[in-house]
């Protein structure tokens, strides 16, 4: 707000305060202001608008004491005869501006008739034929960077609006409305959903909209497209976005958790008893070998590098492979004959011992 505003603007009167309303006063008054003429509970309502941001100006200034000062000195001076003119008192012995300098800073610079300029050496120093600038004026009283709004905001970016709950804020006026977000769904594979992939939609009005999805995406996770929502109304003059919320359908064989992949390992006996290396499948189509170690016990996890889902930022997840032991179905009667042996070799021994003894304890 320019500094000559202060002279025309009653801020008491805007506010609908006495002038020697007390802050609290003040603070109750904007508060009750704000919420009725709120922009949001006025949509399309120009004056309301208009008285919003009226009583911002007006609450920037009087809830600040050291402003509420100098706003009541410069409103004081224009109701006490005080005229500022561009040059000489005119007819009628009308004061200018040497009549306000006599006043704050004892006469100095009052000869002649001079005009200031900003910038060149403060009041009283060098004369040039340039109008008067009541922001100079002002600035010498403490008002430094004019009264554009709330203390320290100053400029034609400054500016004033209440925040939730009837705090203020100082930053840039608001800006311009946007129209309402839609929503969409999309379905992808679990491999799209790790490796990343490009989808189509319907968008507003049937328009065709690709989205890039980005890998790694989980189910359940929503993707915003900005501006590709509703588009700009009357009253509106940027478009909403498209919030795409992501389905992802379950994979035969692969499970995740986090950027890790998981799956089920199956091997026999043989292979668990007595080790070997054996090929798991990736989510690509291949296939990667792993060993087995002798000895390995059903339900051991089995870790694969970096074989997981692949971010964008260059880390990875990991392919974990637990092992579960085959039990065949039927044996040959060569197997049977196998087994048998290998159990009266096991004559004894109890793998069940010690869950026994842990259950019988306290």
């Amino acid at each position: 707000m320019a500094s000559q505003d202060w002279f025309e603007k009653d801020f008491y009167s805007i506010l609908g305060v006495p002038s020697d309303a007390d802050p609290k006063e003040i603070k109750k008054r904007y508060r009750k202001l704000a919420r009725d003429l709120h922009p949001d509970a006025n949509p399309g309502d120009t004056g309301a608008e208009q008285r919003f941001k009226e009583i911002g100006e007006a609450y920037a200034v009087l809830s600040d004491v050291e402003q509420r000062k100098q706003y009541d000195a410069v409103r004081a001076m224009s109701r006490g005869g005080a005229r500022f003119t561009a040059g000489a008192g005119g007819a009628g012995g009308g004061a200018g501006f040497e009549d306000v300098f006599s006043q704050f800073f004892g006469g100095a610079g009052a000869q002649g008739n001079p005009r200031y300029s900003r910038g060149r050496g403060g009041f009283g120093g060098t004369t040039s034929q340039e109008a008067p600038d009541l922001d100079d004026l002002l600035g010498m009283f403490g008002a430094a960077g004019g009264f554009g709004g709330a203390p320290g905001g100053s400029g034609p970016g400054g500016g004033f609006y209440p925040g939730a709950g009837g705090t203020t804020q100082t930053g840039p006026r608001r800006g311009p409305r946007k129209s309402r977000d839609l929503h969409a769904t999309a379905t992808l594979s679990f491999t799209q959903a790790v490796a990343g992939d490009t989808v189509t939609i319907s968008g507003v009005g049937g328009k065709t909209i690709t989205a890039r999805i980005p890998a790694g995406v989980k189910d359940g996770a929503t993707i915003r497209l900005r501006g590709k929502g509703e588009p700009p109304t009357g009253i509106s003059s940027e478009p909403g976005d498209l919030l795409l919320k992501i389905t992802v359908r379950p994979h035969a064989v692969f499970t995740r958790e986090g950027d890790n992949l998981l799956l089920d390992l199956p091997v026999t006996f043989a292979e668990a008893a007595l080790g070997a290396a054996v090929p798991v499948p990736t989510l690509d189509g291949g296939s990667v070998k792993v060993r087995i170690a002798p000895g390995t016990p059903s339900g051991r996890v089995l870790r694969v590098k970096e074989r997981g889902v692949h971010r964008k930022d260059g880390t990875s997840g990991d392919l974990l492979a637990k092992v579960q032991v085959v039990v065949p179905q039927r044996l040959s009667d060569e197997a049977r004959d196998a087994v048998e042996t290998l159990q009266r070799l096991d004559a004894g021994y109890d793998p069940r011992e010690e869950l026994t003894r842990k259950a019988r304890t306290d």
